[in-house]
């Protein structure tokens, strides 16, 4: 029996390490190689050795190593596979979730906050092309005034039309200076009016104080009320012309006016992109040379609509400003002469017709006072 296992034994392959040293056999230790091998991690990444790096003598791996080594293999493999299967359920599970819990709110917040900087970021944009437009027309507009003013730049001119406008601006100088004298009078007179109304009580007082001069006082205080009588009913008529001036000086014609500003500044941006075309036009005719000519020409013809639309305004409101003008003036200064005339001739009834005849309704005595509220 020993001679057969002396015989098995000739013929087993022996494993020997570097030094001649006998391996003992391991089949588990072979298995546990070859699984660390396939699914164990990387040998050329760990600290184990084979040389005189901090290893054993002679470059010796001891048996108790390799265990070691196998212990560890087996549970870095067991960690691995349970860490791997941990981070695929939790995969599932955000997979499974996330449709059912906050993802549809994040889509929504997301296209929320998207179409609000879309709309600040077309806001943003609009604002800048106005103001870019507002620059390039301002500068064009001012280049043409001082190429106007220093006389180095053609403007257009309707001349009828100007010599119109210049007649409207003289006489509304002219009326507000009648309105001005017209309102001097007015308060000149009213204190005028004052004054007759306490000299009359005061005559009244007196008459019945002074026995022997009552009848003389008495004459003098119907005189003043009479007078101040007749005054309160002129002091009307010309309330009523200086508000009818007024109202034609500062609201229609400063009306019009204003359509004559508008006009006037359409007509100087209409030289503006005038000139601005010409200049092209005289220049070299390359393919951006004819783009920027075509840009012109259209802003041209926009400024030139504008500038005729206003033109035609300008032209029907100053000729209805001319009718309103002599039909407002007409009745006013015949009111202010028919009352001027009854009131220094002393014909009260004349004075009271012609209040009638013009709708001049008188404001009831003591209304100009202060009520009692505030004089307290």
């Amino acid at each position: 029996m020993a001679d057969s296992f002396m015989g098995k034994a000739a013929t087993m392959e022996i494993p020997i390490n570097s030094n001649g040293e006998t391996l003992a056999e391991d089949d588990s230790l072979e298995q546990d190689l070859q699984q660390v091998m396939v699914s164990g991690p990387n040998l050329n990444e760990t600290s184990i050795v084979s040389g005189g790096y901090g290893g054993p003598a002679g470059g010796v791996i001891p048996t108790s190593s390799i265990k070691e080594l196998r212990m560890k293999s087996r549970g870095q493999a067991v960690g691995l596979a349970s860490s791997h299967s941990a981070a695929s359920r939790i995969s599932n599970q955000n997979q499974t979730s996330q449709p059912f819990t906050g993802s549809g709110m994040h889509h929504s917040n997301s296209n929320q906050n998207m179409s609000a900087e879309e709309t600040n970021r077309g806001v943003a944009v609009e604002k800048l092309d106005s103001v870019k437009k507002w620059g390039i027309n301002t500068y064009k507009c001012t280049k043409q005034m001082f190429s106007e003013r220093f006389g180095r730049g053609s403007r257009t001119v309707d001349l009828e039309l100007e010599a119109q406008i210049e007649v409207l601006r003289d006489t509304k100088r002219k009326y507000e200076s009648v309105l001005r004298l017209t309102s001097a009078m007015t308060s000149h007179f009213y204190n005028m009016v004052q004054t007759q109304q306490a000299l009359g009580d005061a005559f009244a007082d007196l008459s019945q104080k002074s026995p022997e001069l009552r009848d003389e006082f008495g004459y003098n205080a119907e005189t003043q009320k009479l007078l101040c009588k007749n005054g309160e009913a002129l002091l009307g008529a010309i309330n009523f012309f200086v508000s009818s001036i007024n109202t034609l000086v500062n609201k229609t014609m400063e009306d019009t006016l204003m359509t004559i500003k508008l006009y006037e500044a359409a007509r100087l941006e209409f030289d503006a992109y005038r000139a601005d075309l010409e200049e092209l036009s005289l220049g070299p005719r390359d393919t951006a040379t004819m783009v920027r000519i075509e840009v012109a020409q259209q802003q041209y013809q926009v400024q030139r609509d504008k500038y005729e639309r206003l033109r035609s305004d300008v032209t029907i409101k100053l000729k209805f400003l001319e009718e309103n003008k002599v039909k407002v003036m007409h009745k006013q200064l015949l009111l202010f002469h028919n009352a001027i005339s009854a009131y220094f001739a002393g014909n009260q009834q004349q004075l009271e017709q012609t209040l009638r005849q013009f709708n001049v309704k008188l404001k009831p005595p003591g209304s100009d006072k202060p009520s009692w509220l505030e004089e307290s």
